[in-house]
Formats: C-alpha cells, sequence, structure tokens
C-alpha cells in the first residue's frame, strides 16, 4: 500500500511504495514521480525528515555548479538544471520536470503563513474551488506523443493560495516600469494598485519613477484606486521610465531603506534580468522580500510565455498604416507602399499584421533573409506585382534586413543604455534603394509612398483583449507575491497563467519560426519569393565581385608592364637586375591570375 509523505508542499512532494519495489508515483496519477527543491540545503533538510519517516530517500545527492546531480538506489544517474529534480523510477516510463520559482522561505525557513484574506471576501465566496491546489502544474507543450503523454517541463501554476506569506498591514509594495514605452503600461500599473488595495487589503503602495534609476535618485508617489482610477485610457506610463541606470547596491539598499517587501517590476528581457539579480541580491541579505516580474515587449520576443501584452494592440494599430499605405500605392501610377514595423529580433507584429490585413504583397521579416538582386529577389519581385497590378504594398520589421545595410554603411555596432544593438533604419534605406533601381535600370519613376508608425502605436492606450490580459497578469503577480515567490516572472502557457522562472524567459528570444504553419500561411496569402537562394545570391555576387577585382588586378599589371617597357626602349638606359627581375615576376603573376 503505497504512502504520500508531503514536505512543505511547495518545497517537496512524492510517494513511495513500502513493499520495496521503488515504484514512484506522482501525485495526480501516471508513472514517474516529480519532486522539486529549491537549492542544497532545502535536499538535505527533506532528506532527514524523509529518513525519519521510514521512507525512500537520495543517494549521492549535490550540486555541480548550476546542475543537480543525483541518483536512486540501483538507478543511473540523472542530471537536472538546479532547482527543477525529476524523480522516476527504473521501471517508469514516463518523466516530468518542474521547472520552479524560488521562495522566500528557502532563505527564512522559519516564517508564519496566514489565511488568504480572500477567504473572507464577498466577491469570491461563491466561487468553488477559486485557491489553486499546490500540485497544479501548466504544462510546457500541449502537444505530446500518444506514447509519452506525461513528458515535458512544467510550470506551477498561477494564482491565489490558501495560505499567505504576508499579513496585509505588513506590506509595503511598490511598482516600477522600466525600457520602451508599450500600450497597457498603464493598465498594469492600474490593476496591481487595485488588486492589492481591494483583494488582500493593503494599503501601502507606492510608484518608482523613472525606471530603475528610480530607486535611488527620484522620489516615489503614493498610489490608490484613486489615484489610478483612469489611468488605463492613456498611453505610456504615469510612472515614467527610462533605460539603463541599473545598479544592484544602490537599489536593493534603497528596497531595504524604505521597507519594502513586494516589489512588481515591469519591462521587457533586460528588465527581467535585472530583476533576477534583484532577486539574488535580496537572497544574499536574506530580505524577506518578494520580487516579481510582469514581462513587457511590444515584440512579443519574450520566450515561454504565449504572447506579450501591447501585442494585440500594436498589430491593430499597424493595420491603420497599412490600411494608408495600400490607399497611396493603388491611387498612382507605379505605385509603392512601404510600411516599417516594430520587430528587432522578431517579425510577429509584421507578420500578424501582414496576414490580417490582406493587402501585403511582401512581408520582410529579421528572421529571413532577403536579398535586392538577381533571380527570386526583390526588385524581379516588386517588378512583377508592379505589372500585374500597378501597386504594391510591402511590410518590413526594423530588424529585417540589417546585414545588407552593414554592408552599405561603415558604422560601429553600436548599443544603447539597456544593451540592445542599435538598428540602421532600413525602411529609408529600402525606400531609396527601391527608387535608385527604377530609375537605373528602368528608366522610370516609381511613386514611393513610406509610413513609420513606430512611435504612434508604442503611445496608444491598449485595447480591449489587452486590458483584459493585463488585469490577469497584475492579479496573477500580486497572488504569487504574497503566496513568498520571488524571482518569477508571470504569463500564460498554452492559455493557462503561471509562475516561471525569470531565467527561464530571458535565456532566449522568442522568434518566429519559418518552418511552422503560420509562416505558410503568410507566403501563400502574399506570394512573396521564399528568399531560399539567398546564400547562393550572396555567393554569386561575391564571385562577380571578385572577378572584377581580378579583372581590374590584370588590367592594372598588364599597364605596369607596357609602360615598362616603353620607358626602357625609349630612353635605352639599362635597367638594374633587382627591377627587370620585378617586372618579370608581374608578369608572371599576371599570366596565372
Amino acid at each position: 500500500m503505497a504512502s504520500v509523505v508531503s514536505i512543505e508542499p511547495h518545497r517537496l512532494a512524492f510517494s513511495h511504495n513500502r513493499l520495496g519495489t521503488s515504484n514512484l508515483h506522482p501525485i495526480g496519477g501516471g508513472k514517474g514521480s516529480l519532486g522539486f527543491v529549491s537549492d542544497f540545503s532545502s535536499i538535505r533538510r527533506a532528506q532527514s525528515k524523509l529518513e525519519k519517516c521510514n521512507v525512500l530517500v537520495w543517494k549521492d545527492c549535490r550540486f555541480l555548479g548550476s546542475q543537480l546531480k543525483f541518483k536512486l538506489g540501483g538507478e543511473k544517474t540523472r542530471n537536472l538544471a538546479s532547482p527543477v529534480v525529476n524523480v522516476t523510477s527504473a521501471s517508469a516510463t514516463h518523466e516530468a520536470v518542474l521547472e520552479d520559482v524560488p521562495h522566500i522561505s528557502d532563505w527564512l525557513p522559519d516564517l508564519a503563513t496566514y489565511p488568504n484574506p480572500l477567504n473572507h471576501h464577498p466577491a469570491f465566496e461563491s466561487v468553488k474551488h477559486y485557491f489553486v491546489d499546490p500540485d497544479h502544474l501548466v504544462a510546457r507543450n500541449v502537444v505530446v506523443k500518444h506514447s509519452s503523454p506525461g513528458d515535458g517541463v512544467h510550470f506551477r501554476r498561477a494564482g491565489p493560495r490558501e495560505k499567505v506569506y504576508f499579513r496585509p498591514e505588513e506590506v509595503r509594495s511598490c511598482i516600477v516600469t522600466c525600457g520602451g514605452l508599450c500600450p497597457g503600461l498603464n493598465t498594469v500599473i492600474r490593476e496591481i494598485v487595485c488588486g492589492l488595495w481591494h483583494q488582500y487589503g493593503v494599503r501601502e503602495i507606492i510608484g518608482i519613477e523613472g525606471g530603475y534609476r528610480g530607486f535611488y535618485s527620484r522620489n516615489t508617489i503614493s498610489l490608490n484606486p484613486k489615484v489610478v482610477n483612469d489611468i488605463h485610457k492613456r498611453g505610456g506610463t504615469i510612472l515614467g521610465t527610462s533605460r539603463g541606470g541599473y545598479e544592484t547596491s544602490k537599489i536593493v539598499s534603497s528596497i531595504e531603506d524604505r521597507g519594502i517587501n513586494q516589489v512588481y517590476i515591469i519591462g521587457g528581457d533586460g528588465t527581467q534580468k535585472g530583476a533576477a539579480v534583484i532577486y539574488e541580491e535580496v537572497k544574499r541579505r536574506g530580505l524577506k522580500v518578494a520580487v516579481a516580474g510582469i514581462p513587457k515587449t511590444i515584440d512579443n520576443d519574450i520566450a515561454v510565455i504565449d504572447r506579450s501584452f501591447g501585442f494585440d494592440t500594436a498589430v491593430e494599430e499597424a493595420q491603420r498604416a497599412i490600411n494608408a499605405a495600400h490607399t497611396e500605392a493603388e491611387s498612382v501610377e507605379n505605385g509603392i507602399g512601404l510600411v516599417k514595423l516594430m520587430g528587432r529580433y522578431s517579425g510577429y507584429i509584421a507578420m500578424h499584421a501582414t496576414l490580417a490585413s490582406r493587402d501585403v504583397d511582401c512581408c520582410l521579416i529579421p528572421e529571413v533573409p532577403f536579398y535586392l538582386e538577381g533571380e527570386g529577389g526583390l526588385y524581379e519581385f516588386v517588378e512583377k506585382r508592379l505589372r500585374e497590378n500597378g501597386h504594391i504594398v510591402l511590410v518590413v520589421a526594423e530588424g529585417a534586413g540589417q546585414e545588407l545595410l552593414a554592408e552599405c554603411m561603415d558604422t560601429l555596432d553600436a548599443h544603447d543604455a539597456s544593451g540592445n544593438r542599435l538598428l540602421h533604419d532600413v525602411g529609408m534605406w529600402l525606400s531609396q534603394q527601391l527608387k535608385d533601381h527604377f530609375v537605373r535600370t528602368k528608366k522610370q519613376v516609381v511613386n514611393l509612398k513610406y509610413i513609420d508608425p513606430t512611435y504612434m502605436i508604442r503611445a496608444i492606450p491598449s485595447n480591449a483583449a489587452d486590458n483584459v490580459y493585463c488585469t490577469l497578469l497584475a492579479q496573477s503577480a500580486i497572488h504569487g507575491a504574497m503566496a513568498g515567490y520571488t524571482g518569477f516572472t508571470v504569463g500564460p502557457v498554452n492559455g493557462r497563467h503561471a509562475y516561471i522562472p525569470i531565467a527561464r524567459v530571458t535565456e532566449n528570444q522568442n522568434r518566429v519560426n519559418i518552418a511552422d504553419r503560420m509562416w505558410a500561411r503568410l507566403l501563400s496569402s502574399t506570394g512573396q519569393p521564399y528568399f531560399m537562394k539567398h546564400e547562393q545570391a550572396m555567393k554569386a555576387k561575391s564571385n562577380d565581385e571578385a572577378a572584377e577585382i581580378m579583372k581590374n588586378l590584370g588590367s592594372n599589371l598588364a599597364d605596369v608592364t607596357v609602360n615598362s617597357r616603353a620607358f626602357q626602349n625609349g630612353n635605352g638606359l639599362a635597367w638594374k637586375q633587382p627591377e627587370v627581375a620585378a617586372c618579370s615576376g608581374l608578369e608572371e603573376d599576371r599570366g596565372a591570375q
């Protein structure tokens, strides 16, 4: 008969068969056993308690750098990234991995817990099963193989817990926004304030002005539901924002001096990396401070989560620019409408706006290198569409074609204060290249209209869909912080909100998968070139350039030989032996080439 041992459910839970078969089963059914810890001390504490319960414990459990290495008796050694532990038996066929988030009890193990104030909240009394069970997880991959349905990475499901680690009257929280503007920033701020105030009864909420540097160089503003009542109707952020200004020691010292114990950080991947460092410093100092990240990027390039807030609004607003470009292009002879959209490294906005519009003839994104000249190039396609339709609409993401611009412009690889690489203006460059091509080769003028709506899109309020989404993100972050989780970011994974380790969402960027069906749908809709011959075209271009150089070199060598002989014969001079040998060598080189 199997017995279940639970030791601080948020830290460790698994079952063991007392018959000695070492057949482990996860709580919730299925094969395999799921256990998780946050650090080496947690493993030792759990191991000690389990030994007292006379159940199976780890053999040879130790840390190797960032890897946790352990083995069960008689089982092969397994390696998994900390803080994840995956326990399976030799007879188990499926494996499930929980990528858990840190908890403040990891370094403050004796913290008291309190009943969740939502237990007595009138709005939630009629809701059954409102609290999230500690064992509830969210699968990273919703599509699995029939032979291994339990495999893959899982995250802890977001939502309120029955027990909280903060008394509402003790909470002093702060909110900071960093990086560029994005639709929905004010909505997230509003919902964090209203959620803390109305759901948990928190009364001390402050806003940090001007991004990270505001922790130590700017004043704070007191926030309450009245202050933030209608800010969701405005674009931008009422707290202000900035890039850079990150000094960990000053920031955490400011948090400690102000008595702040909950920090809500809204920003992109660079901002979230900063949040991870703040969490590490808080942990090192042993502070009871929960650090929660809300991912913000209009480009939708945050990994793991389904989408980032502001993305829907950006795609919707991009339609206005595309519609304007289409109207301009079709109203004149040889009309070209060119729209540049956001997308430094990922072309999601350009791709989705193109699919939604159906007026776009060609979409250029960073993930697909394109070329201008030759068979299958952009020039050839533009000429074809102008002959067929009399006009063409092009959409280009700001990060597309940077390798082509780098060849034309002798500039340094500069970065902004957030560490992002500064991009060349592909929109202006492509506009000029198209105009020059038609004047040079076709002896005709095209009517090109270039539209860059970047800052118009960034500064608008979020639409209805993003407003609802921002509410869910904000409330999920609040529930996580009150439950004692820290060093996490929140977001939907396959439609279910989850707590995700910050390092997981910053380790790489979410980019368009050009082998996916969505990109195939776009190619089918636009009929644009695949640009699959990019490497061949670049190689051919290099060969042509090399041939031209060799031709010029051969011509120059011939001129040197002829002039040398003319000079020798005309003046009757006796050439020195080294000089004659040099001319002879030049002639031999030319013949060999």
